[in-house]
């Protein structure tokens, strides 16, 4: 297996950075799938850890001067590897204002991605720094528990209201309960709703749209019509919701909503170079 690439351009670190700054608002440890035209940043949590999912997919030609990868056979070409993404995300703070980056897969008494930063220098000589990353080799007959998370037809699907907002909201709500009911219909509502013994708080979005989704596999026109102004619900814990929110650093075009009715909150962050999706169950 070998692994290496290269960034010299300045926008392109600096949005690889924001990529993986989010990853690391998400997930304390992630799978790095690594393929010949892709790179993935993958957690599949289990149903006792909250079971929340992360999807995170990058065109690595978007942001790679260099990138040459073997995986573990002509057959199967590619790497999967374990890691903590703080990690990494430290590494790339020290990257600021860098003339290049160099991520390599090495071998140092264990395996490593091995980040080096080359910074400018007042003289003819470069200065690098060099960050060795500890990764683990995830082997392949264990790649099947890392594939896409599989998404259930879902019975809304909406644009988010601006992701600011949204945050500011939670962040008010979360001191009157763990839950929020996300609730949304085709007509492009959305609500935001807690309720308790002692009080109930309900916040309105209108006119924010509904994707037209064309996919046979997963598309509002897979369900059978339904009256607009039904809402679909979840009902999740509002602190997953937030750290969601909170982490968000890729900026997107786009940013979408599905609700699969009293099963599952599907989120799809969409930019030009970049998607990332996430997923939580909801708490009955």
């Amino acid at each position: 297996m070998r692994f290496r690439c290269k960034i010299v351009d300045g926008s392109c670190l600096n949005h690889f950075t924001r990529v993986v700054n989010t990853v690391t608002k998400l997930a304390k440890l992630c799978t790095l799938r690594l393929a010949a035209n892709n790179l993935y940043f993958i957690l599949i949590d289990k149903v006792a850890n909250g079971g929340v999912s992360m999807w995170c997919e990058l065109c690595q030609a978007n942001f790679f001067d260099d990138y040459q990868m073997q995986g573990v056979s002509a057959e199967q070409n590619e790497i999967y590897l374990e890691l903590v993404p703080e990690n990494l995300s430290r590494a790339l703070k020290t990257a600021q204002n860098a003339k290049a980056v160099k991520i390599k897969l090495t071998n140092k008494h264990c395996p490593c991605l091995t980040v080096a930063v080359e910074l400018p220098s007042i003289s003819s000589t470069s200065r690098i720094v060099t960050h060795d990353i500890p990764v683990s080799v995830i082997p392949r007959r264990l790649w099947n528990d890392f594939g896409e998370p599989t998404v259930p037809d879902f019975d809304v699907s909406i644009y988010l209201p601006a992701i600011k907002t949204m945050r500011s909201v939670l962040e008010r709500m979360k001191n009157v309960s763990n839950f929020i009911v996300i609730e949304a219909n085709r007509n492009g509502e959305i609500n935001l709703k807690i309720e308790t013994d002692l009080v109930f708080v309900s916040t309105h979005f209108r006119d924010l749209g509904n994707p037209p989704w064309v996919s046979d596999e997963s598309s509002q026109s897979n369900t059978p019509e339904r009256d607009p102004d039904i809402m679909s619900e979840a009902r999740v814990d509002i602190r997953k919701l937030l750290q969601f929110l909170a982490g968000q650093q890729v900026n997107p075009n786009k940013a979408i909503c599905n609700i699969v009715h009293k099963r599952m909150v599907h989120f799809i962050l969409l930019h030009d170079d970049a998607s990332l999706q996430y997923f939580i169950p909801v708490i009955a």
